[in-house]
């Protein structure tokens, strides 16, 4: 039970992917303009990320070493296929929003990394526990980044109004330069709570 709880838990803070690990910063960067946005491809990734490990484990001693990288990419690419034709059916505006970032989820470092390294030497329980934890630490990421830049950038959250018309925003964080500024400050604020707790304990 304890083991299962490490698994669940590690990827919200102790091995995030963004503001730890810092993979797959790409659509991080880019996609985090609007709280919608982040939660969308936070939910996208979770999803291929869950499918793909769940596959991954059952299959992984069935797939010889000396194709195992193109196999894991090929079931990857399956998962990133649905959901791009879910997304499209239900949500053409967060289609058009994400763009291209939804098919180079089958490239993101964080998916390949984990069936690598976890899901291809795991049972399918710990496989989806850490696929769950991973998924929602990312999710959770992109959420917090594209609160801030949406916030700041557009004075909105979730596309909804939070000052009046004719109150000032700050446009850097609507633009790239927002997005590594408010990703730095995140990591950085991490680290600095991280350090304090170390130095209590």
């Amino acid at each position: 039970m304890k083991e299962s709880l490490n698994i669940l838990t590690r990827g919200l803070v102790q091995e995030n992917p963004v503001t730890k690990m810092l993979l797959g910063l790409c659509p991080v960067l880019a996609v985090t303009t609007s709280a919608v946005n982040g939660l969308g491809m936070g939910l996208a990734t979770t999803f291929v990320l869950l499918g793909s490990n769940m596959v991954i484990s059952l299959t992984s001693k069935l797939i010889p070493d000396t194709v195992r990288i193109p196999s894991f990419v090929l079931i990857i690419a399956t998962f990133v296929t649905i959901v791009d034709m879910l997304i499209k059916a239900f949500s053409p505006e967060l289609n058009q929003s994400l763009g291209i970032f939804i098919p180079l989820i089958v490239v993101n470092c964080i998916i390949l990394g984990r069936a690598e390294a976890f899901a291809s030497r795991s049972g399918l329980w710990h496989s989806m526990l850490d696929a769950i934890g991973m998924g929602a630490g990312f999710t959770l990421s992109l959420l917090l980044l594209s609160s801030i830049r949406e916030i700041l950038g557009a004075g909105t959250i979730f596309n909804m109004p939070l000052v009046g018309e004719d109150a000032s925003t700050i446009l850097v964080f609507a633009l790239p330069p927002g997005a590594f500024a408010s990703l730095g400050a995140i990591i950085a604020l991490m680290n600095a709570l991280e350090k304090k707790k170390g130095a209590a304990a």
